[in-house]
């Protein structure tokens, strides 16, 4: 079941406003777990994170930045 204009807005500002914020808490205690790596793997571990996030979600913000496609036209 594909989601509607509307409901994947919801959830984008949703995702983004609190899921985003706890994401990087949880990924910054976990790598705090482990001796601090050089600067270089440190950076690819939070390049590698920063994009691991987004790829399952992608659904729901693709054409978000769009106008609403079910609207009646404003013509």
């Amino acid at each position: 079941m594909a989601l509607s204009y509307k409901a994947r807005r919801r959830w984008s500002l949703i995702i983004l406003v609190i899921g985003l914020p706890l994401y990087i808490i949880i990924a910054v205690n976990v790598v705090a777990l482990f001796d601090r790596p050089s600067i270089l793997v440190e950076l690819l571990i939070y390049t590698l994170l920063g994009v691991a996030w987004a790829i399952p979600l992608r659904a729901v913000f693709k054409g978000v930045g769009k106008a609403d496609p079910d609207a009646p036209d404003q013509d």
